[in-house]
């Protein structure tokens, strides 16, 4: 029987253990806050404005929520970063992205501190993670993914992995940190030949195509771990991920749903990063 792999379970454990380190650090008179930068109103961002908060609130860390108009300046928005910068109160920094169109984007998110990048955004933390240097932090999706495959104990080191999809965000830093953990990774995309037979091959499949059920039965195989990262929504109107999840149930090993999946797992990471800052502040 498929084994479903719950991202609310990750969550509420990861949270817990999160409560345990944040009050240890409050021994030690650091109490781990996290800023939001967010210029305008886009429904996702104030979405993801108020779960963060909420889990902040939730683990005892604390938060400070900017809100920008759209046509703030460039210059504007640099000078509240490098304010949150030089706060030793916060630890973290998240910047809603993507910025109007009259900002530069490598200019601002460059301009967070790499310590306090909690989002792995800046091109410092991206170093971080192709080096394996303690550079920043990486991208909370694909920590996520990690988390759950560390919470059902689902061993890496030397099991074949594919990861579908090249970006910055999921598919790149995902393939490094398994990399990292001793898997031997392979990266699909819109030119890989065949790309069916290379992912049946997998022991490990991370999708994250950006294409709503692309993945079907005919590129999985019995044994696999599959970790949908997509959120999309169907011809339906129903919320699903890249993979065709009532398809892939019936043949992998394990696999997360859409929703309730990895991107429940998310903004755990977040906040376990901004916790993580705080606890770097001790060495």
């Amino acid at each position: 029987m498929t084994r479903i792999l719950s991202g609310k379970e990750v969550a509420a454990a990861l949270n817990l253990r999160l409560k345990e380190e944040v009050q240890a650090l409050a021994n030690e008179h650091i109490f781990p806050r996290l800023a939001t930068v967010r210029v305008g109103a886009r429904e996702d961002d104030i979405s993801y404005e108020k779960g963060a908060s909420k889990r902040c609130a939730n683990v005892g860390v604390g938060i400070e929520n900017i809100v920008l108009p759209e046509d703030v300046t460039q210059e504007e928005l640099l000078n509240t970063i490098n304010r949150l910068n030089a706060d030793d109160s916060i630890h973290g920094i998240l910047l809603f992205r993507p910025l109007p169109g009259h900002i530069d984007d490598k200019t601002v998110r460059n301009s967070i501190s790499a310590e306090k990048d909690i989002d792995g955004i800046t091109d410092r933390s991206m170093i971080g993670i192709y080096t394996g240097e303690d550079i920043g932090f990486p991208p909370c999706t694909p920590q996520a993914c990690l988390e759950i495959l560390d919470h059902y104990g689902i061993e890496v080191a030397g099991r074949n992995a594919v990861v579908i999809g090249r970006s910055l965000v999921v598919g790149k830093p995902a393939a490094m940190m398994l990399i990292k953990r001793n898997a031997t990774v392979t990266i699909c995309h819109t030119r890989t030949a065949d790309m069916p037979a290379v992912v049946r091959r997998a022991d490990i499949v991370i999708v994250s195509a950006g294409r709503a059920e692309l993945i079907g039965k005919e590129y999985l195989r019995e044994g696999q771990i599959v970790l949908d990262v997509g959120i999309n929504v169907n011809d339906a109107g129903k919320l699903c991920g890249d993979v065709k999840y009532d398809e892939a149930v019936d043949v992998v090993e394990a696999i997360t749903p859409v929703p309730g999946g990895v991107g429940t797992v998310t903004t755990s990471v977040l906040v376990k990063h901004v916790v993580e800052a705080a606890k770097r502040r001790l060495r």
